[in-house]
């Protein structure tokens, strides 16, 4: 396959950072809704995560590009009114917030839920075996509006562990998948679901329904806009695609132009990226990164990028884990340096930073500084009054020297 461009690993790096909105701007004095509109236009999905060690993963990767924002603009334009929306929850990466003009490109995976395929095999035979549960639950959302599956569940017995569905919730589940309920709102983080004509702009969901192949083709190339320069398999896994259709579609891509095939340093695979592809000289930014972040959600290509290997281990034992429970990656000048275990501990308004983990190459005087100053933001965003340092390890009696010296220092323990 012949390439037209050859890319270092510095530049495939810096590619990536200015495609994720990591481009060192720096935070903003003022951030607006507009803002936010525009990042996750450029990012094009932002992973939902249930887990609130430290704030909703969601909110993160906001914070980490633009720096302190209210938390209350991002909900407004995810679940607030019909006019002021500018998102939709569906299947993205996982579990996704979404920009609207995404919507049209996404409608073929609800129709092939509607088949039973690409979904979990579990509600795929609920969708099967259970159609009258689920046309009682549709009606049930025609009827009364905005329902969360608690409201619904006939069930006598407790719950059970994680997955332990109603069978309300499995037809939400199902009826959402399938296009037929979208998400209105939250409760706590309780999914409400209505009618997509009771949520959505009726002119789009008037569009006409697109063909797979051209919805596929628009998804990858929204993936290659954020992702810089990336792999198949990275293209791929932006929207979660299946390796046949991603495989047949880039070579689509490629053959009308729109993609070109690159090299990069050091990756066996060819690679892809837009044809006006920019080279930035330089990135100097400084970042806490939520493990859900797009920048490094797909672990094999953060070792290929950053020469970084990084899995969460929330699930893990705790006598099992490495680095910790919550740990954030820290990005400083076109590398990840270290990695910090946080914890919002909101009834002492305290951030706990249980642990710094820095990277064999290590942080420098100014790097510290740049994660010290990050935490002490962190902590003013969350609405926390004070940082404390429960580390043991030889890197925290640098930082506390780097946390009181900070421009942004307030209290600390």
């Amino acid at each position: 396959m012949p390439t037209t461009q050859s890319f270092s690993l510095l530049q495939a790096r810096r590619l990536a950072l200015v495609a994720q909105g990591l481009s060192g701007a720096g935070p903003r004095a003022s951030v607006s809704g507009a803002h936010l509109q525009r990042l996750f236009e450029r990012l094009g999905v932002v992973q939902i995560d249930s887990v609130n060690a430290l704030v909703r993963s969601h909110y993160l990767p906001l914070f980490s590009r633009l720096g302190s924002y209210p938390q209350a603009l991002l909900d407004q334009i995810a679940w607030g009114h019909k006019r002021q929306r500018k998102l939709f929850e569906y299947w993205g990466h996982e579990a996704s917030l979404l920009p609207l003009q995404l919507y049209p490109l996404l409608r073929w995976r609800m129709e092939r839920a509607r088949q039973g395929q690409g979904i979990y095999q579990q509600l795929a035979r609920f969708g099967r075996e259970q159609q009258p549960t689920i046309e009682r639950v549709l009606g049930a959302v025609t009827r009364q509006g905005a329902l969360g599956a608690g409201s619904l569940s006939t069930r006598a017995e407790r719950a059970g562990p994680w997955w332990d569905w109603s069978a309300e919730k499995h037809a939400l589940e199902w009826l959402f998948a399938a296009g037929l309920v979208t998400v209105a709102g939250r409760r706590g983080f309780e999914r409400l679901y209505d009618l997509p004509e009771r949520v959505l702009p009726a002119t789009l969901l008037q569009q006409p329904l697109l063909d797979e192949a051209q919805a596929q083709r628009g998804l990858l190339l929204q993936a290659a806009k954020a992702l810089g320069v990336a792999t198949e398999k990275d293209l791929r896994d932006y929207y979660r695609l299946s390796p046949a259709d991603s495989q047949a579609r880039v070579a689509e891509l490629v053959e009308a132009g729109q993609l070109q095939v690159c090299s990069v340093q050091g990756w066996a695979q060819p690679a892809y990226c837009l044809n006006d592809v920019r080279l930035p000289r330089k990135v100097a930014c400084s970042a806490l990164l939520s493990p859900f972040d797009s920048l490094v959600w797909q672990r094999e290509r953060t070792e290929r990028l950053f020469d970084f290997h990084y899995r969460l281990e929330i699930y893990t034992p705790a006598h099992k884990r490495v680095y910790g429970y919550y740990v954030l990656p820290f990005l400083h000048n076109e590398r990840i340096v270290a990695r910090v275990d946080l914890r919002a501990e909101r009834a002492n308004e305290c951030l706990a930073i249980y642990a710094l983990h820095e990277e064999e190459y290590g942080l420098d005087d100014v790097g510290m500084q740049a994660l010290a100053d990050s935490l002490w933001r962190m902590a003013a965003w969350l609405g926390l009054s004070r940082v404390q340092l429960n580390c043991p390890r030889a890197s925290a009696a640098r930082l506390r020297l780097a946390l009181a010296h900070s421009a942004f220092s307030g209290e600390l323990a």
